[in-house]
């Protein structure tokens, strides 16, 4: 397995307010119905509500509005603690089990990897063009103080 794959699958790498692509990435990026994602049996899951912690003082200290889902047949745990409303964190931890799990199933050949690729290298061919421009200005300012061009504009006398 990659080691993009592992990172997901396992939560490694830098937290996840420094992490390229949050979970859910594909809500994210509004295609939602797009993805065939697999379908969760209830069953399959192990639920519990767990105290949640950050920022919020009181009314987040407090209250056990933090979700842990625990896919069973996987091993695969999710925490989910985005909103203060339990229910929103139960379909949001859902939502994005549902997406590591098409991760894990599906490999390499995972729609949400492939989606997450092609973005990383749209961004990487932007940030070349930007560059590439920068360099052709610094050449050209090089040009423009060396005296390498006579850029001037001359009057024409009959």
């Amino acid at each position: 397995m990659s080691s993009l794959l592992l990172r997901i699958l396992h939560g490694f790498g830098p937290p996840l307010h420094r992490q390229l692509f949050k979970w859910p990435f594909v809500l994210a990026a509004g295609k939602k119905d797009l993805i065939d994602l697999p379908v969760l049996n209830e069953e399959d899951l192990e639920e519990q509500f767990v105290r949640g912690s950050g920022p919020g003082g009181q009314a987040t200290n407090k209250t056990s509005n933090c979700v842990v889902l625990k896919h069973l047949p996987t091993g695969i745990v999710v925490k989910c603690h985005q909103t203060r409303s339990v229910n929103s964190n139960r379909k949001l931890a859902r939502d994005i089990l549902r997406e590591k799990l098409e991760v894990e199933y599906k490999g390499e050949e995972s729609e949400l990897l492939r989606r997450q690729r092609e973005s990383i290298q749209k961004k990487q061919d932007k940030r070349r063009k930007v560059n590439e421009n920068i360099e052709k200005k610094r050449r050209f300012k090089e040009t423009l103080n060396t005296g390498g061009g006579d850029f001037s504009i001359k009057s024409q006398e009959p």
